[in-house]
């Protein structure tokens, strides 16, 4: 029964969160547009799913992946796991390397499975007609979440200031944007922003205040929080970084493809 409320109370939540949202859609497609959109039945109907799934992912996330990262977080912090690990050495921060594996693998496997992810890399590819593929945008972007979240990891175990790391990604992308396609670096920042949504943000959450929670002298507060943040900035690293490098490979093929060939006329 105590289940059956929590997801009662989460429903209600949910009306509440959403009704905004369509009111807004009300308003200005009879108010504005005057105009009764089509299939309007499917529109409900579809608008019912989408409560009641935000509704039980809420139940799920206060049931699951918070406690399961926050639990995760804990086991591989914990002082006799360490020492295990240390073997009888000081304690330092390499000796946290399962914790920062962890961290990259939950980072990269939440986002291949990020709903919004899959949406913009599938759009991406219709209207570029190909040149982009949904899929390695998508393991572009995974790879990116997992080694910031795996570095935002580092951050926490060692205690340096966050200002620091983000201020040195953005140096980076900004040089990246220099010399990256142009085509690409519109798509490269929203893939860092996509990042960020109902997939990736509990697991990594909780994976954070687990760990800042887990080690001594870290503040949940002032530590816990931070890894969305390099969620969202290592991805426009990587794609800008993927699409540099398809670039350069797809330039050196042309380039071998017209010296073979004037090679062969200037033989015949």
């Amino acid at each position: 029964m105590e289940i059956i409320g929590r997801a009662l109370l989460a429903l209600q939540s949910t009306v509440f969160d959403v009704a905004p949202v369509v009111l807004i859609l009300v308003f200005f497609q009879f108010a504005v547009l005057r105009r009764r959109p089509p299939n309007l039945h499917r529109i409900v109907l579809g608008v019912v799913y989408v409560v009641i799934g935000l509704a039980l992912f809420l139940v799920g996330l206060q049931e699951a992946l918070f406690p399961v990262g926050e639990t995760m977080a804990e086991q591989l912090t914990s002082p006799m796991f360490i020492r295990k690990i240390a073997a009888g050495r000081p304690t330092s921060w390499e000796h946290y390397a399962w914790v920062y594996a962890f961290a990259g693998a939950i980072g990269f496997a939440t986002t291949v499975a990020e709903p919004a992810l899959i949406a913009v890399s599938l759009k991406a590819q219709e209207e570029s007609g190909g040149a982009i593929r949904a899929l390695p945008l998508r393991f572009a972007v995974a790879v990116g979440v997992a080694v910031g979240v795996a570095v935002g990891a580092h951050r926490i175990v060692i205690g340096t200031p966050l200002p620091y790391y983000i201020i040195a990604g953005y140096v980076v992308v900004m040089l990246q944007t220099l010399f990256a396609p142009r085509m690409i670096i519109p798509l490269a920042y929203d893939s860092g922003g996509v990042t960020t949504s109902t997939v990736t943000v509990p697991v990594v959450t909780a994976l954070g205040l687990g760990l800042a929670s887990a080690i001594p002298g870290r503040s949940p507060l002032v530590d816990g929080f931070g890894l969305i943040a390099f969620a969202s900035l290592f991805p426009i690293m990587a794609v800008l970084a993927y699409a540099w490098m398809a670039e350069q490979i797809q330039r050196r093929t042309k380039e071998r493809t017209t010296k073979a060939t004037a090679k062969t006329e200037t033989i015949e």
